[in-house]
């Protein structure tokens, strides 16, 4: 296969959840391959900062901000008219924006609610956030996806998705009760089935592809990366910007055969 495969200059790419973490290394990443992000965030300061900052650096790619809330499905339409009128086309979408309970030293704490008191609220919102979002982008943008001839939809899912989350990992031993919440869980396995879906209703037209992560390093307790990193066969949780090539590859020409499938990138954690 041609290097000219894996190019993914000029392609404008729409990123949910553009702000955060790995959201914004996907930005990033897409500008330096000489693609066009858009950073669609529902923090529009964050994503107008972002796409300032990848402006500024005068790069091949040109970045967009749009705000957006994904379960507003007035405001996902609005987001697909901003991006058709500044760029003329869209050639990826990147469902990434999720309500993650991440267990970084921001939001330390804020785990404490067993299965048998969760909140019906948090699990509908959650359902709200990471599933019916990418849901409406997917239906407001795939008009545009499939005119460009070489569209995709790629939905960012998470080893919790694929197996249960251990629990034991969140036990400090100081007697805190922690959970990964069972909301995460749920609704990254939907977005798995969401892409088998897409992929078999679409065909030829539109690819789709999951991609399953694992945990990031993002400042997290020396405690807390090692429990993790004893559990995954390389050792370690990923550094923030191992994910964006994965991403770039299923984005180009390169993964043209590739559609409803389920490209995991976890250090090995579900390999046993």
């Amino acid at each position: 296969m041609p290097p000219s495969a894996f190019d993914v200059t000029g392609r404008v790419v729409v990123v949910t959840g553009g702000a955060g973490l790995l959201g914004a290394g996907y930005v990033r990443a897409l500008a330096a391959a000489g693609a066009h992000p858009v950073v669609a965030d529902v923090d529009g300061a964050a994503a107008a900062r972002l796409a300032d900052e990848v402006n500024a650096a005068a790069g091949p790619g040109e970045a967009l901000a749009v705000t957006v809330d994904v379960t507003d499905e007035a405001a996902v339409a609005a987001l697909a008219d901003a991006v058709l009128a500044r760029f003329g086309r869209v050639d990826g979408l990147v469902n990434n924006a999720a309500l993650d309970p991440k267990m970084d030293p921001e939001h330390a704490g804020a785990h404490g609610t067993a299965f048998e008191t969760y909140p019906l609220a948090d699990f509908r919102r959650q359902l709200d956030v990471d599933v019916t979002g990418a849901f409406l982008c997917t239906r407001a943008l795939a008009p545009a996806l499939i005119a460009s001839g070489r569209g995709v939809v790629v939905n960012v899912s998470s080893i919790y998705g694929r197996v249960g989350p251990d629990q034991r990992l969140y036990d400090d031993g100081s007697g805190a009760v922690v959970y990964k919440p069972v909301g995460y869980s749920v609704t990254k396995a939907a977005l798995a089935g969401f892409t088998r879906y897409l992929a078999a209703y679409y065909g030829p037209r539109l690819r789709a592809v999951t991609l399953t992560l694992g945990g990031v390093y993002n400042g997290h307790d020396a405690g807390f990366a090692g429990r993790y990193g004893a559990r995954a066969p390389l050792g370690r949780m990923a550094a923030p910007g191992e994910y964006a090539p994965t991403l770039l590859y299923l984005l180009s020409d390169a993964a043209s055969y590739m559609t409803g499938a389920d490209v995991v990138v976890d250090g090995g954690w579900t390999a046993w």
